[in-house]
């Protein structure tokens, strides 16, 4: 069902994205959800300069300062949905790039998709998929602390304030979106080989000491009653050829797929 909430104005047109700005959504990854599976068209792109009901990754609520950041979210329909786990190094370019561009700071990258200032946390990614009438969908959510950053339990995070004057919330979307224009077209021109060269040189430097936390053992591992995170600590040894982080740890260069990275002394 499509959301009642109405844009502060009609949509402007920035490169291929329709762009809309809300005063307030819940979420802005919900409402083009919603609109997904209503049918949406890909090329949309929202914005709401506060959000009641945020959420990170791995179902994690996000807890959000009053107002100044920025929430971005973006509708694609992309013909690349079998190549599902290389995305987030399209989007993370694309945020990375925007930002530094309206703030002149020196950012990082860190896998998949995490923007740092320094060590610590300044943005991230949310992209969820699914299928409706209209085919499949895949809506990426751009969140980043431009004004503030919250005060969180487990860790320290960074906003662009902390570098010098932030910019406002429109600037650093229309930056994300022209960011994410150039590197769609990238990524659909030459593929992937582009994205992770690029990506690696925005990164923090190969030899970087990670913490990699993995996911909950299964099978044989479980009835063993091994941990149900793995830990291991090792250096960043680059990406693979589909996205795969390289971890260097125990001897051997390891494949990791999915789970939380830490930037060893980062604060997080």
């Amino acid at each position: 069902m499509t959301p009642a909430a109405r844009p502060d104005r009609p949509h402007r047109l920035l490169g291929r994205w329709r762009f809309e700005t809300y005063e307030t959504l819940g979420s802005t990854n919900d409402h083009c959800i919603a609109l997904a599976e209503a049918g949406e068209k890909e090329g949309l792109a929202v914005m709401a300069r506060r959000q009641t009901g945020a959420r990170g990754s791995r179902g994690r609520s996000w807890s959000e300062p009053p107002a100044g950041n920025l929430a971005l979210s973006v509708l694609l329909r992309p013909a690349a949905m079998q190549e599902p786990g290389l995305w987030p190094f399209v989007a993370g370019l694309a945020l990375h790039d925007g930002l530094e561009q309206v703030s002149g700071a020196a950012l990082l990258l860190k896998w998949p998709n995490d923007v740092l200032l320094g060590d610590r946390k300044l943005a991230g990614i949310l992209i969820e998929r699914g299928v409706g009438p209209d085919g499949h969908w895949m809506v990426i959510g751009f969140g980043a602390n431009l004004a503030a950053a919250p005060v969180l339990a487990d860790r320290i995070a960074a906003c662009l304030a902390d570098a010098g004057p932030p910019p406002a919330q429109e600037e650093a979307a229309e930056a994300v979106l022209a960011a994410l224009d150039r590197w769609c077209a990238v990524f659909e021109r030459d593929g992937f080989a582009p994205i992770r060269e690029a990506w690696l040189t925005r990164a923090h430097p190969i030899g970087a000491r990670l913490r990699a936390a993995l996911p909950a053992a299964s099978g044989r591992d479980a009835l063993a009653n091994r941990p149900p995170v793995e830990q291991r600590e090792g250096s960043f040894g680059g990406i693979a050829a589909d996205g795969a982080l390289l971890l260097e740890w125990s001897g051997r260069l390891w494949r990791i797929e999915t789970g939380e990275v830490l930037l060893l002394g980062d604060g997080r």
